[in-house]
């Protein structure tokens, strides 16, 4: 196999240049099949993440209480994207992965074992220090909130959350790198199925009580987050990896000076800064959106669900596989393998995300009219919503890229060129949110993040290419060409059909509505990957194995 990718690799033309590029270099385990597994659980996952945006617009509205809720929840969601899916997810996978392949099961169950002893302490004395410390964190990311008590109410139910998800992130980890991606894929849909119940059901019991129905939500959240704690714990017991926590000062201290787990921590330091710039970004830009029209926080998060879809089902779902995956084949010194599966990653985003990225830009009011558009959910909130689904198109092709970059260098447990990279564009964004937010207001929150992507995965790219470790195979030119052109078509027909159909004068008839979204999305799906394979580029040859 590695003979067949070292011929692909070199492999510069030739009539079957294009086709051959792929085949060569595939896995014995099959990468799509992997991305796909991560990608449909994460897909049902996103799809409940949306009716549970659907039932809050309609029973919430964009309010100054729903910004309240939305910057609680931002906080403890934060704190997991830093610790939990960020820095903790960075340093720990590629060495767990290193110590499968070259020390055995056994050790990496010690390895386990140790890490989450530290990070159960650790997150109980976090987690002490959120609740008390509520007033001074929900001020110094959002001043502004108008209903500010009852954001440091809502912080406080919500801190807790963060250390489920740590948890649940150490042991998405292991399952990753056992290959059962399914359980971690699929257990955010607890969070989005209890947040429905609470507000459905929970919020109208509280409203009855007189209690503020918003609270319901709150609640919600924390249940899911310890259902997901449940299930995780229960697939690593299934798979015989369930940790083993120490609760002895002698067993806490042995874990703590255990020579992996310093390993692990630190790497995560400089990972740390990294993720934690990127987040330092989405909490300036909460902090200015506070101070913006009441809603603004809303409209934002609803816009991100948007964004979300492509984000997770394409970086994420690869990302996902990725990174154990070249962690492995670095830690074995197969560097044909490991520039290969760049390249396929690359590939399938740029021909996945850019139809998504145009979608977002030209159809943006139909997608949020069909999707939120009821109840409290004005006209007003459809076009200030729009205004940053279009913010995040411009640059969601970075934000997806950098999920499949960013691996290659923490897979060679090289986090501090990220970071590097990250803190000189966190200068760029708010730089661009001085000029863009007086101009586009709320909007500018977005597209500055967007545009600071682009910037993002440029650098990392480049750097790989530098550093020798990613070789482009042949036939990119032709990719992307094609790409353009069947990308623009898609384009041209969505802009039609978003001002040929009154979508806002359709409120009354949401069956409609969905029906003509549905037909609009599914011809133009059809046009753009029937214009893809008139032009010789077919999906399923990212699946093959062999030539």
């Amino acid at each position: 196999m590695r003979l067949a990718v070292a011929k692909g690799l070199r492999r510069r033309r030739g009539p079957a240049a294009y086709t051959g590029w792929l085949t060569a270099w595939c896995l014995p385990m099959s990468l799509l099949k992997s991305a796909s597994t991560v990608s449909l659980f994460t897909l049902l996952s996103r799809i409940t993440g949306l009716v549970r945006d659907q039932i809050m617009a309609a029973s919430f509205g964009a309010t100054a209480l729903t910004d309240a809720f939305n910057v609680a929840f931002r906080i403890p969601n934060l704190l997991r994207r830093l610790f939990a899916e960020g820095a903790f997810s960075q340093a720990f996978v590629p060495i767990l992965a290193a110590t499968r392949e070259q020390r055995g099961d056994e050790a990496t169950h010690q390895l386990v074992d140790a890490v989450a002893t530290v990070l159960f302490w650790a997150l109980l004395v976090t987690v002490a220090l959120g609740v008390v410390g509520a007033p001074v964190i929900v001020w110094m990311i959002a001043s502004g909130l108008t209903a500010f008590d009852e954001a440091v109410l809502m912080t406080r139910i919500m801190f807790p959350y963060i250390a489920c998800m740590s948890l649940v992130a150490l042991g998405a980890g292991v399952l990753n790198t056992w290959r059962r991606f399914a359980v971690p894929a699929a257990t955010p849909m607890l969070l989005n199925l209890s947040w429905i119940v609470a507000a459905w059901w929970l919020a109208p019991v509280f409203e009855r009580h007189g209690v503020q129905p918003i609270y319901a939500l709150a609640v919600g959240v924390m249940v899911g987050g310890i259902s997901q704690l449940a299930v995780q714990f229960w697939a690593l017991s299934r798979l015989k990896m369930r940790p083993r926590l120490a609760f002895s000062p002698a067993g806490v201290g042995r874990a703590a000076r255990d020579e992996t787990v310093r390993a692990v921590l630190r790497n995560m330091a400089p990972a740390l800064l990294g993720v934690g710039v990127a987040q330092l970004s989405l909490l300036i830009n909460t902090q200015i959106a506070s101070h913006l029209a009441a809603g603004s926080v809303s409209w934002l998060t609803y816009a991100d669900r948007l964004m979300e879809f492509p984000t997770a089902l394409l970086g994420v779902a690869l990302g996902v596989v990725l990174t154990p995956q070249l962690s492995a084949a670095r830690a074995r010194g197969d560097t044909d393998a490991y520039s290969g599966m760049l390249d396929w990653g690359l590939r399938l985003t740029f021909l996945l995300a850019l139809p998504c990225a145009a979608a977002l830009l030209v159809f943006a009011q139909p997608l949020v009219a069909v999707l939120f558009h009821y109840g409290k959910f004005t006209d007003i909130d459809v076009m200030k919503t729009s205004w940053a689904v279009m913010g995040w198109g411009v640059g969601l092709l970075g934000i997806i890229a950098v999920k499949i970059l960013a691996p290659g260098y923490f897979a060679r447990q090289d986090v501090r060129t990220p970071v590097k990279i990250a803190v000189v564009v966190l200068v760029c964004t708010q730089l661009l949110n001085v000029v863009l937010v007086p101009w586009l207001g709320h909007a500018a929150l977005a597209l500055s993040i967007g545009l600071g992507a682009l910037i993002n995965a440029t650098w990392l790219y480049l750097g790989l290419r530098r550093l020798g470790v990613y070789i482009p195979a042949s036939g990119w030119w032709g990719l992307l060409l094609r790409g353009v052109l069947a990308t623009a078509a898609l384009a041209g027909w969505l802009a039609w059909a978003a001002s040929a159909l009154d979508w806002l004068g359709m409120q009354g008839q949401p069956l409609v509505r969905a029906g003509w979204m549905a037909a609009v999305l599914g011809s133009a799906a059809l046009l753009y990957f029937g214009l893809l394979a008139l032009s010789g580029i077919k999906l399923r040859q990212f699946a093959r194995r062999s030539l």
